[in-house]
């Protein structure tokens, strides 16, 4: 027997039993009035994704041109173009391109595995620490810095990713034991389980290792600055495939949204499929923790913000996630680097500080998933 998509939602929202409560407003609604309705709604995404890139372009302009020596825009198209290695300008405009790509690249993974997070976990405050991943790059960097004596950026990289790829799959082991396999409900509790344990670990070798706590810590706070071309290009592919897994997910974590008996109905394979997005949560998220560190809030924040202009459709959150993320990451990195002249904030930092006032005034909107 098959079911429509317009049935099973309704399904969702009238069963009260079938879609928990706070995301029968997140289930895909169709465009049942007709195909001008269906038109105008997508033509208006269109316009609001344009508009979303944009203000990326503008942000990453901004990354290039602000910092503690201010340059003119002619001065950075000149660099890019015609770069002149006598000229002081063009030297920081070169070294702040890696920068910049990097706040664009953790800043993409970052809300695409957020926004995923939330479809697969159907929990609307679900972020990348919800399967243990922050706690597990974390531990990680740790053992690495204390036993092995790692003390590069790209030493860092290849610990933390494996410690975010192992808690996933601890979390994911754990949660699959039992009749109903690894419900949104058994994700949630394993993964808070295990973060607690493993920070527990991490905070015991801190704690008997001031050399240890002294360089972990610049990495804790979270940070795109400080990075080269030999930091970022080693994580390329693990991003790419990651986006590509998410990205193409769409239609399924819209199914998923409806509730697991419901999208077996639809004829998803419930387990396998959040098993594939959950590896592209992993990756993404392992690379970005590991790139940048533990950056909070924009897998949180982000989603929650897009859907007030895309509505509970997956198809369109992911992009959207993917693109307005880096906006905040990025104009957050250039406020930390001239609000306390001559030092500067980190990114982690100042995406906490600008990110939760947003996030308190999504919620008194009560605007997006579950809010």
């Amino acid at each position: 027997m098959k079911l429509s998509t317009t049935t099973a939602a309704s399904v969702g929202q009238v069963g009260g039993t079938s879609v928990p409560g706070n995301q029968r407003d997140s289930a895909p609604r169709s465009n049942a009035a007709g195909g001008g309705t269906g038109s105008r709604v997508t033509s208006g995404r269109s316009a609001w994704l344009v508009a979303a890139v944009v203000v990326l372009v503008a942000a990453c302009a901004a990354s290039l041109a602000i910092g503690a020596r201010g340059l003119p825009l002619s001065t950075i198209w000149e660099a890019i173009t015609n770069f002149n290695p006598e000229s002081g300008d063009h030297a920081v405009v070169i070294a702040r391109i890696p920068r910049t790509v990097l706040g664009l690249l953790a800043g993409a993974a970052l809300g695409l595995a957020g926004a995923a997070m939330q479809g697969v976990a159907r929990n609307p405050l679900a972020d990348p620490g919800i399967l243990g991943l922050n706690a597990g790059a974390a531990l990680a960097v740790v053992v690495g810095i204390y036993v092995f004596g790692v003390g590069s950026l790209t030493g860092y990289i290849w610990f933390a990713f494996i410690g975010a790829a192992a808690a996933a799959v601890v979390v994911y082991a754990i949660a699959s034991r039992g009749r109903d396999g690894a419900t949104p409900v058994k994700l949630a509790l394993a993964g808070a389980a295990l973060s607690a344990g493993l920070f527990s670990l991490m905070n015991v070798i801190l704690v008997s290792s001031q050399d240890t706590l002294d360089r972990f810590r610049f990495w804790q706070v979270g940070s795109i600055g400080g990075r080269d071309w030999s930091v970022l290009l080693p994580a390329l592919p693990f991003l790419a495939v990651g986006a590509v897994i998410v990205l193409a997910s769409g239609r399924i974590l819209n199914s998923l949204a409806l509730g697991d008996d419901i999208a077996r109905g639809l004829g998803q394979n419930v387990a396998l499929s959040r098993g594939i997005i959950g590896l592209g949560i992993v990756l993404l998220c392992g690379s970005a923790t590991a790139l940048a560190g533990p950056i909070g809030f924009l897998g949180l924040v982000i989603p929650h913000a897009v859907r007030s202009l895309t509505g509970p459709d997956y198809r369109w959150v992911l992009p959207f996630s993917m693109i307005s993320a880096p906006i905040l990451l990025i104009i957050a990195d250039v406020i930390g680097r001239v609000v306390l002249l001559p030092g500067e904030v980190p990114a982690g930092i100042m995406t906490a500080l600008v990110g939760a006032p947003v996030f308190v005034w999504l919620i008194r909107r009560g605007k997006g998933a579950g809010l």
